[in-house]
Order: C-alpha cells, then structure tokens, then sequence
C-alpha cells in the first residue's frame, strides 16, 4: 500500500514538474501582451496635449499607470509563490504594501472616472468649469493619500510591534507575513469603507445616467455609452473585490486539497482575476474612444511594423 502511494506521489511530481513551464508561459505571456499594450497607450496619451490636458484622459492614464505597476508586482509574487521562491521579509512587505497601495488607487479611480463622466452627462454646460485639470491632479493626489492607509499602517504595525523570521519559510503572501490578528481588522475595516463607498459612487452616478437618458431628447447616444462605462466600472471593481478575498479563499482551499489542484487553483485565480480585470482598463476607454482609439491603433500598427523589422 505504501508503494502505490509513493508511486501515485511520483507520478504527481512528474506531472507537476511537466506542466509547470507550459502554465508559467501561459500565464505570464497575457502580462506581457498586457505591458506592451499599455506601453503603447501611455506612449500614445504622451504624443498629444489634448490627452494631457483633458481631464478623462488624465484619470485614464492615471489608471493606466497604476494598473501597469500592480500587474508587474502580482507577476512576481505569483512567480514566486509559484516556484515557491524564499524572499526576504523587506523586499516581501515591499511588494505586499505596493500591491495592495496600487490596488486601492486602483479602485479609488474608478469612483474619480465614474464621478466624472457623470458631471460630463448630467452637468454639460458646467463640465469644464468643474473638472478642471488642476482639479482634477488635486483629485488624484487626493485619491493617493486615501490608498496609503493601510500600507503605511501595515509597516507601522509592522516595525513597530510584529516580528517575523529573516526569510520566508513558504511563499510571499500577507497570511505568511502579516501572522497578528490587528493586520486582519484593519484589512477588513478599510476593504469595507473602500469598496462600499466606491460601488455607492458607481450605483448612484450609473442611476443618475441612466435618468438623464430617458429623459433627454438630444445626445442619448453619449449618455448610453456612459452608461455602459460606469457598468464596465463596476465589473472592474467586483473583480478587484474578488483579487482582494483570493488569498485567504487559496488559504482555506491549500489545505484541504493536494499540491497539483493548489496550482491549478492558483494559476486559474491568477488568469481569470489578476489578468482578466487589468485587460479591462484597455477595453473601457482606450479601444472604445474614438478620438484616442484611433491614435492607439496609429501607434500600436506603428510599433508592430518596427518590431517586425
């Protein structure tokens, strides 16, 4: 009985070892697909004033920014917890605070774009005087200072009180880190205020679009369109919901399950809510605004042909 076990063990190992290349490649391919297509955006914001000055694409590079860094830090920590590579506990609680700072711009951004194509439908003739592009660099700063209370409270609390081993014995995570209940309160507390005050923002400017397209005659088109933006917002922000609740719903299923359905588990998660919800920022304004889809498709041809050279 003991060899069948050893033996059905080995086999798991050696499927394991097999499949892992094909899952890294297939996970951190979408990430570079991903990196290059924001590169192309942001290089495309750069090439006008037009999409410097105005406040829409402001908040979207903005976005475009913050979703580029979050990706590029969940890339490692899923590369390491993958491989299941030691880190030390700086360069770890580096990448636990940036992350969830970047995640919490993330979705305070989301409100700022909400709030702002509801003045641009709901208040035409003052959407100019009202956000401003002064406004508008205050709003993110703003925004900014909000998303750095738990992370600066996480390395108060951190240095202050916590202590934790030189290196890692698992993998970079906030439950192999951050061990004291008060990290766990504080997580909850501040996950709670921000995304229920940011899916209020959403709901109510979504309805109040909503009542300006069925009660205005002219321009429905642009308020329906916003509509459709405010709905792709609040798919952004259940998703970064759900990225939020992933490791302690891993955390439940790791121990419950064996090594080979805890990867799949965990490359599955990775595509479908760390990717997917990153991919949509493209989606929402870059590919369905016309006046700056067609210089991302300029570009975006441009950088191919170069490429292919």
């Amino acid at each position: 009985m003991s060899n069948l076990n050893e033996s059905k063990a080995n086999i798991t190992q050696t499927v394991m070892a097999q499949t892992a290349p094909v899952k890294m490649f297939l996970s951190v391919t979408p990430c570079v697909i991903f990196l290059y297509v924001n590169g192309v955006m942001l290089f495309t914001l750069s090439k006008k004033t037009v999409f410097q000055e105005m406040p829409r694409y402001m908040l979207f590079g903005h976005m475009l920014w913050v979703d580029t860094l979050n990706l590029c830090m969940s890339v490692v920590l899923y590369i390491c917890a993958f491989r299941s590579i030691l880190i030390m506990k700086n360069l770890c609680l580096f990448l636990l605070i940036s992350t969830t700072a970047l995640l919490h711009v993330s979705v305070l951004n989301l409100s700022l774009m909400s709030l702002e194509r509801y003045v641009a439908i709901c208040f035409p003739l003052r959407h100019a005087e009202i956000t401003t592009s002064e406004r508008t660099k205050m709003a993110i700063g703003v925004v900014w200072m909000i998303g750095l209370i738990q992370p600066l409270s996480d390395m108060i609390i951190f240095y202050a009180i916590d202590s934790t081993s030189a290196v890692m014995n698992l993998f970079c995570s906030r439950t192999t880190l951050f061990r004291l209940q008060i990290y766990k309160k504080l997580e909850i507390s501040i996950t709670c205020v921000f995304f229920v005050s940011v899916c209020f923002v959403i709901i109510f400017t979504y309805a109040s679009i909503a009542a300006v397209a069925k009660t205005v005659s002219s321009d429905k088109a642009s308020a329906k369109k916003a509509n459709k933006t405010v709905l792709l917002h609040l798919l952004q922000l259940v998703l970064g919901l759900i990225s939020l609740l992933l490791e302690p719903i891993f955390e439940a299923i790791y121990v419950r399950v064996d090594i080979n359905t805890s990867v799949n588990l965990m490359y599955f998660f990775f595509v479908v809510f760390i990717i997917f919800p990153r991919c949509l920022s493209p989606l929402v304004y870059g590919l369905r605004d016309q006046a700056f889809g067609w210089s991302f498709k300029y570009y975006f041809t441009l950088a191919a042909q170069c490429c292919c050279i």
